[in-house]
């Protein structure tokens, strides 16, 4: 859930282990490996191929910008002028080819990462706006701790981390087999395996300190989600904890929230001293070992019949031989912190697209695939209704609230068809909403029939919710929101509607506050309107829309007759028309013909 429960997302939560380097990490990682590189050729497929041969061409180059010095202990020894003006201009000019294509390499690198931002969240959105999973999964699913953070942070960090591994993990390969063969020629045997001996071990003991830190990474970026979502709580209710006057015991809550955060950061800053100093150890050893190994064929009187200018400009190359090697493998080993990063991440988007995909496989066998979309054209013509005029028909339909299974509803046969208004009364917590919620798709029937012989659209059904909600944009796009496009698409004749519908609803000066129709504002809209406007928006909007039906809902905090009697009497004006309306209220209104009970659902003939 958004609000950051104590979902898997933490180490060990919930009685399971924490993540860690493992298969299931495997498993995940490669599953991801497939959204970067869908196919080829693919962006990412053909930008890898580059990268991949950039570096070997930059590996050529240093190494011979490598081998220089040992050139330059040779001319100087034997005082040569003219070879020591050539080796010059050869040195400077490997250095600015080095230079541009270490710069190249960069550059692809960060292409690569904006390319797999775009790869990763693109499919994690196309899962979670498929059908109703972003609702599912943020209502009715707890084991999911802040979705919008793994989506936007976490896979950021995730790409951005990847990206810097890939241009050293693309060359490893090809530099460790070239370099060994070099090692072995310069050294015998013993370079080479003593190297190896000594990044086998780098890696043993790597593994052994960097899987505490996977799980603790991964219980940090879920306290980060927490206390950002703690701070997007008190932006978004910033009105009413005023009028409780929360200021104080709201600074409690969130220090609260920090302090856990920071707690888990220091433990986690804790297990990772004991990561960086096996690192930092294994980086020094081998810049010693690299001599050790050239020693042991010089003491040994193996170069015993080279001069001391021969010797130094020996030693040199083979210097940078080992060295390099060394430095190759105390690269990979040097990638521990950034892999475990990598591990954190990997685990928090794997288990979110898991989720999503379960999430987008499961079928609501009460209802039909028209649910999750919208029927624009008309061409939808759903179920075949008999008879055509009813758009929901339910048959001793049993409810009972997903999370705990509290029986709300029982044994309902309900019909809703053209020319009849529906008022679903009773006291908070019977199941009003939660029956409109069955209507819309959005929870399922505990047992019975429901079918919906209508679509979601202009030309079916719209729901207007109790909470309204508002997009980003221009006040034409909230009017017809949720449409992309003006509908009907009628020029001119769609501005007058729109104007119409907005006095209809009382919003007349709205048009002047937002400086027309079309003009872009940066404001939250649910910063600058009340909570009357804000119904009164929601009821133009379903003016606009004109469905055959409509589902307004009375909203929680209205607690009389008379707190509700605009979005009623707005709902009397929606009835001239859509040709059904239902609605919800907590107590009956006198004069329009509607029945009270628990939770009474009766309707009225137009």
């Amino acid at each position: 859930m958004a609000g950051g429960s104590a979902g898997a997302g933490g180490a060990g939560a919930g009685g399971r282990p924490g993540p860690r380097l493992d298969g299931l990490f495997l498993r995940r990682f490669l599953r991801l490996q497939a959204v970067l590189f869908p196919g080829w050729p693919s962006p990412s497929a053909l930008m890898f191929l580059t990268l991949l041969g950039v570096a070997l061409l930059e590996q050529l180059v240093i190494y011979q910008v490598g081998v220089i010095p040992s050139r330059y202990y040779e001319v100087l020894g034997n005082k040569d002028f003219s070879g020591f003006k050539t080796l010059t201009a050869v040195a400077l000019t490997l250095i600015v080819a080095n230079s541009t294509l270490k710069s190249f390499d960069q550059f692809i690198c960060n292409m690569m990462y904006v390319s797999w931002r775009k790869s990763l969240t693109e499919y994690l959105h196309s899962c979670y706006f498929q059908g109703q999973v972003y609702y599912s999964l943020h209502v009715l699913r707890e084991d999911i701790d802040n979705p919008d953070q793994r989506i936007s942070q976490d896979v950021e960090r995730f790409c951005r981390q990847l990206s810097s591994m890939a241009r050293k993990l693309i060359i490893s390969p090809f530099t460790l087999a070239y370099y060994t063969y070099q090692c072995f020629h310069s050294t015998g045997w013993l370079g080479p395996v003593s190297i190896f001996g000594y990044f086998i071990i780098g890696t043993i003991v790597n593994k052994v300190l960097m899987s505490p830190i996977v799980s603790k990474l991964v219980q940090q970026e879920k306290l980060e989600g927490d206390f950002r979502f703690k701070h997007m709580q008190i932006r978004v209710n910033a009105e009413p904890a005023a009028f409780y006057r929360a200021g104080r015991v709201e600074h409690m809550r969130t220090d609260w929230r920090l302090q856990s955060l920071l707690q888990t950061q220091r433990e986690l800053i804790g297990k990772e001293l004991w990561l960086y100093i096996g690192i930092n150890t294994f980086d020094y050893l081998g810049s010693i070992l690299s001599y050790v190994i050239i020693a042991i064929p010089i003491f040994s009187g193996v170069y015993g019949d080279l001069s001391p200018t021969e010797l130094s400009a020996l030693v040199s190359k083979n210097a940078f031989v080992s060295i390099y090697l060394i430095g190759c493998f105390s690269q990979l080993i040097d990638l521990s912190s950034t892999v475990t990063d990598v591990a954190g991440y990997t685990h928090r988007i794997g288990e979110l697209q898991e989720t999503l995909l379960s999430l987008g496989r499961k079928k609501n066998n009460s209802y039909s695939e028209v649910k999750a979309s919208w029927d624009l054209d008309g061409s939808h013509s759903g179920e075949d209704p008999v008879p055509r005029d009813t758009a929901f028909l339910l048959e001793r339909m049993t409810l009972s609230v997903p999370s705990s299974g509290k029986l709300l509803i029982k044994d309902l046969s309900l019909r809703i068809s053209q020319g009849n208004s529906v008022m679903i009364v009773g006291n908070t917590g019977t199941g009003k909403t939660s029956l409109l919620r069955v209507l819309g798709g959005l929870w399922e029937s505990t047992q019975g029939s429901i079918k919906m012989l209508t679509c979601f659209g202009p030309r079916g059904v719209v729901f207007l919710p109790q909470r309204p909600f508002f997009t980003d944009g221009s006040l034409r796009e909230q009017v017809i929101y949720p449409l992309k496009e003006i509908y009907p698409v009628s020029g001119s004749a769609d501005d007058e509607r729109i104007v119409r519908f907005l006095e209809l609803a009382g919003l007349t000066d709205l048009l002047a506050r937002a400086g027309g129709l079309d003009k872009h504002v940066d404001w939250n809209w649910y910063d600058i309107l009340s909570p009357g406007e804000m119904q009164r928006l929601s009821f133009a909007r379903l003016f606009y829309l004109q469905p055959k039906y409509a589902g307004p809902m009375t909203p929680e905090e209205a607690p009389s007759r008379h707190a509700h009697w605009l979005p009623c009497k707005e709902v009397c004006m929606l009835g001239s028309m859509a040709s059904a309306a239902i609605s919800e209220a907590h107590e009956p209104l006198q004069g329009y013909g509607w029945n009270v009970g628990n939770l009474a659902v009766t309707q009225q003939k137009k």
